[in-house]
């Protein structure tokens, strides 16, 4: 398991779903679908739209984002190398939850949700190890919520901030530079706050040189 997206064995909300199956079982994944690349900041899913496949990504990052009625949006997740997308839509028949933009230029393989879910039907491995991908990140967000409920708005961006630096940062001669674009309601949207609040907070961060921002 895990010989292109592995880690140290681990089995996390982290892991991604392709590192946790067996190497012919991801083979025989793989090859069902058909190659896509997506260019930097394209929409590789929209909310709402009907589900028609799933994607499972081999290069490049994505931001996961879902939006209100009233336009408020927030940053659900960033999915990787080795992560699926559109899985719970695909086998729950119902529209996509969220939408997923690239990130950077994108690699995925598209399989068609008949072919997913016949997959998933023959392959019982498979679809364990996706019930506990699920269940892992079930586990996460009760986890965080619990974490932020205990935290005022201050501390969640900090959390936040340093998380990022350690999973999508790069060190620069400024400083850790995040490698992944966020706007202001993103990262609101993330923490559970209004986006006045997070710029105000970056704002002072800026000004005790914690921080550079960028558009």
């Amino acid at each position: 398991m895990g010989d292109t997206w592995g880690g140290d064995g681990a089995l996390d909300d982290r892991v991604p779903y392709l590192a946790r199956l067996e190497h012919d079982d991801r083979a025989a994944l793989i090859a069902l679908g058909r190659p896509l690349r997506y260019a930097s900041r394209a929409v590789v899913i929209h909310q709402g739209e009907p589900s028609t496949h799933v994607l499972l990504l081999l290069r490049g990052w994505t931001k996961v984002t879902a939006s209100a009625a009233n336009g408020y949006e927030a940053l659900l997740a960033l999915r990787g190398p080795g992560d699926i997308l559109g899985e719970t839509a695909a086998i729950s028949e119902r529209p996509r939850s969220a939408t997923v933009t690239a990130l950077e230029d994108v690699e995925a393989v598209a399989l068609d949700r008949e072919r997913f879910t016949a997959y998933l039907e023959d392959t019982p491995r498979a679809a364990l190890q996706l019930l506990r991908l699920t269940f892992d990140r079930l586990h996460h967000g009760d986890r965080r919520r619990l974490e932020f409920a205990a935290l005022t708005v201050r501390e969640r961006l900090a959390v936040l901030l340093l998380d990022l630096a350690r999973t999508h940062g790069r060190r620069t001669s400024e400083g850790i530079e995040l490698t992944v674009p966020l706007s202001q309601q993103e990262i609101a949207g993330s923490l559970g706050a209004s986006r006045e609040a997070v710029a105000r907070l970056l704002k002072e961060y800026r000004e005790r040189q914690a921080v550079i921002t960028r558009r």
